[in-house]
């Protein structure tokens, strides 16, 4: 990546590094997200357990994520951790830190159509949208979500910005959250299929898709951009159903999934 952090790590951060050297006790590692800054693991913060070969766990020019165990301000020493990372935080790092590098060669490229170098597009647009949204992954997200105003806000060339916009709505979707529930819906009255059939047929909302599991339950799944929104229209729906279902002479009953 073009774009590195300044200054220090801070302890318990999980940070992407390379594998630069390795020693019978010990790893030494760049960390990627940082200008010019090295660690180091040692044997007992490799993996659980005893250790017959460090080489067995990792080699030369590996990328792997390591959490920050200690730092020594005076000798600017780094001590990390491999196996206090687990496998899903490992997983969910890697993929933010490749999501931030495709966002970072997306602006490089729209920059070399202006003549623009990656330090000049860095200068001019990725340290103002850094600074403005945290990453570059969540300036891209919040385009998506938010619109234009969000370029806008930096103040960067018009050119640039309106090509920025088009390419970020053409490449990025909006996130999709899912929230999912279960009913439980029991009639003992003659027309009890139809009633719930009714019941099942009044919801109209987009979003909000019912399926059959099997006799009484059934599963009703919303999608939405954002987890809040997609919470509302399951609460609404939920009671507009269990509201219903009193008038119909249906016993319903809602849990929660995931």
């Amino acid at each position: 990546m073009f774009y590195k952090k300044e200054g220090l790590p801070e302890e318990g951060e999980l940070t992407v590094c390379t594998v630069k050297k390795i020693l019978p006790h010990s790893v030494f590692v760049n960390l990627d997200e940082y200008e010019n800054k090295e660690g180091m693991v040692h044997i007992s913060e490799i993996a659980p357990g005893r250790i017959r070969t460090v080489r067995d766990y990792v080699r030369e020019g590996k990328q792997i994520v390591c959490k920050v165990i200690n730092i020594d301000l005076h000798k600017q020493h780094i001590d990390l951790s491999i196996r206090r990372v687990t496998t899903q935080l490992r997983i969910n790092k890697l993929a933010s830190y490749k999501q931030e590098d495709k966002a970072e060669k997306l602006l490089i490229a729209i920059g070399k159509k202006f003549n623009k170098t990656p330090k000049q597009i860095y200068d001019e647009v990725v340290s103002k949208a850094i600074e403005e949204n945290g990453s570059l992954n969540e300036f891209f997200q919040n385009i998506v979500s938010e619109g234009k105003k969000v370029i806008e806000s930096l103040n960067i060339d018009k050119k640039i910005e309106d090509l920025l916009f088009t390419t970020i709505s053409e490449k990025i979707k909006p996130p999709e959250v899912i929230v999912k529930g279960e009913f439980t819906l029991t009639t003992y009255e003659p027309d009890g299929i139809d009633s719930i059939k009714k019941l099942l047929n009044a919801v109209t909302d987009p979003n909000a898709k019912l399926s059959y599991i099997s006799a009484p339950k059934y599963r009703i799944e919303v999608k939405s951009t954002n987890y809040k929104t997609a919470e509302s229209i399951l609460k609404h729906v939920t009671d507009s159903i269990l509201n219903s279902a009193k008038n119909l002479k249906i016993i319903a009953e809602f849990s929660k999934v995931g």
